[in-house]
């Protein structure tokens, strides 16, 4: 594994460059599918939107296949729904099959939910070194290090055994459903969109391997393929 660092200017020249880096991976895979995981937070409402936009006639959509990294047990209609943000400014845009678009139900009981959206993954995300292998894993970092929805203080769902997991937010007390660090890291790729001078000093403890970094659960991503940081100057300019 090896990390490749893109960087922009600002979020929407990133969002840029991931979108044309997207279309590249897309077209390279042999198979007729492609088995993405997207995140929310903040971060992709931009690239959700450019997505619609400016690519909706440059991506292969039919090959697509559309997952989650994790999600929040809310209804779809709820502002903070993972789901709900993308099939806003994305999906509702563009003609991906219903049957293409696998999500979360956050409305479910989440222990049920989580059983069920791990059975899902299993039935048709390839198979490899027993662990199911997306395309794609598109991850965000919170200003605590945090990924998916694993917290520093549930740094133990890397090493879980289950596809997914059932995580608490450690402020909010909130419930949420997220893939474990086996499967992200059993991913081809892994890339990262970090925004903001405030992801700045953990993006750089993390890159130069400090051995603090590893109390941020986004330091322990190491796919087996390829690692990549998308990162704009605000995270650029205060290391170099």
């Amino acid at each position: 594994m090896f990390s490749i660092i893109h960087t922009a200017k600002l979020p929407e020249d990133l969002a840029d460059k991931f979108c044309e880096q997207l279309i590249i991976w897309i077209n390279e895979t042999q198979e007729n599918v492609f088995h993405i995981a997207l995140s929310g937070g903040k971060t992709p409402l931009v690239l959700f939107s450019l997505l619609a936009e400016k690519y909706e006639n440059k991506v292969q959509w039919q090959k697509i296949h559309f997952w989650w990294v994790d999600e929040r047990m809310v209804h779809t209609d709820d502002s903070e729904s993972n789901f709900g943000v993308a099939d806003r400014l994305l999906f509702s845009k563009i003609g991906v099959p219903q049957s293409q678009i696998h999500r979360i139900k956050g409305e479910n009981e989440p222990y049920e939910e989580a059983k069920q959206y791990g059975a899902e993954i299993i039935s048709q995300v390839p198979i490899e070194n027993y662990w199911p292998a997306f395309d794609l894993i598109l991850l965000g970092m919170g200003d605590d290090g945090h990924t998916a929805s694993i917290f520093p203080d549930q740094v133990q769902l890397m090493d879980s055994s289950e596809i997914t997991a059932i995580a608490i937010h450690p402020v909010t007390g909130q419930k949420r459903i997220t893939l474990t660090g086996r499967v992200i890291n059993n991913a081809r790729r892994v890339a990262f969109l970090v925004t903001g001078v405030s992801k700045s000093a953990i993006f750089n403890e993390i890159i130069e391997k400090s051995p603090d970094a590893l109390r941020f659960p986004a330091s322990h991503i190491r796919p087996k393929e390829e690692l990549h940081w998308f990162i704009d100057e605000e995270v650029w300019k205060r290391i170099y």
